[in-house]
């Protein structure tokens, strides 16, 4: 009997290492297409042997491309950036990019394609990322009709860059920020006094999406073809503002953080400092999209189409953001 063979483009990032985990469970062969294979080798114990394989295929080589997907049944392209450096533009990777794996994938007669994009993936967008992840939505459909689209709000989970990224931040530093359009105003007590709304509506609104879900989701849509060719919005099932993210955060790690509201000239400024940071916690881009709230609007098919019950954050977070907790009481709370 042949065996199936799934070709992963971003194989060994976050989301990538999950999907490659579920396809291999269920049986396939997994070509785990990524810019290094020495670094992806902790790809290969997710399946028996020699059925993970990583392989060299940047997204932007038409060559390795095509090379990548041949003889695959299914191609799922993952590559995804959030913030630029060098030959590495948004334009580059989610359209140029996109357009590339998928034009392969139509060329080499592959069943079935799945582009991940974002939520929020808007052409009128201020966000030049929101913005490109459309086009790249666009030039997907173009190159491949039919093609699956999922739409994933924050994804989070034990290797995720959102709550780890803030809990790294709660473990470093006595206060974590909140940024908020709306917030110093003021207003009326039901008592009649005067009082200032210093975090107004909390900052902008998230739906967290556990990396689970979103790599089953994934793995479904591949597999059932009723699911197939559709564009899916992806969410968890609670909202959140960024206060009450923050929130989520500190009652996990332990620590007690003072939450600062801050206006979003603030975070323009920081972003125009930290940008120029390896890894930046805060670019221009993603200010802008903090002012829009990352949520399922409707309209779109989602989790519940696919079957899929949604897991909440609290039910995840302890398995991972332990481990910034602070040890010294932990310890005393241990021999108490």
């Amino acid at each position: 009997m042949t065996r199936r063979l799934v070709t992963v483009f971003g194989a060994s990032g976050f989301i990538g290492r999950h999907v490659v985990r579920r396809f291999a469970a269920k049986g396939w062969v997994v070509r785990a297409a990524v810019r290094d294979p020495i670094a992806a080798e902790f790809l290969k114990p997710m399946g028996d042997v020699g059925q993970v394989n990583p392989v060299r295929a940047d997204i932007n080589d038409p060559t390795a491309v095509a090379a990548a997907v041949s003889g695959a049944q299914v191609v799922i392209n993952l590559v995804g950036i959030l913030y630029e450096r060098g030959r590495s533009s948004f334009e580059a990777v989610h359209v140029d990019g996109a357009a590339h794996v998928a034009a392969a994938a139509k060329a080499a007669g592959v069943a079935r394609y799945v582009h991940v994009s974002a939520l929020g993936a808007d052409k009128a967008s201020e966000s030049a990322y929101a913005r490109t992840k459309a086009a790249g939505e666009e030039a997907v459909t173009q190159a491949f009709p039919g093609a699956t689209i999922i739409r994933p709000s924050v994804v989070f989970g034990p290797e995720d860059n959102f709550f780890n990224r803030f809990a790294a931040l709660a473990r470093l530093s006595p206060v974590l920020p909140v940024y908020t359009a709306d917030g110093f105003k003021p207003e009326m007590q039901d008592n009649g006094l005067p009082t200032v709304n210093l975090f107004g509506s909390g900052g902008c609104t998230f739906q967290p999406v556990y990396v689970g879900d979103v790599a089953e989701a994934i793995l479904r849509s591949a597999e059932t073809p009723k699911l197939a060719g559709k564009v899916y919005e992806l969410g968890g099932p609670r909202r959140y503002s960024l206060k009450e993210i923050m929130e989520l955060v500190v009652a996990e790690t332990g620590r007690k953080r003072l939450l600062v509201p801050l206006p979003f000239f603030v975070a323009r400024i920081q972003a125009a400092v930290l940008k120029y940071l390896p890894n930046p916690p805060l670019t221009p881009d993603q200010v802008k999209l903090l002012r829009v709230d990352n949520v399922v609007r409707g309209g779109k098919p989602g989790l519940a189409d696919m079957g899929i019950v949604p897991t909440a954050a609290e039910a995840i977070l302890p398995t991972y953001l332990a481990r910034y907790r602070d040890p010294v009481p932990y310890a005393v709370a241990q021999r108490g």
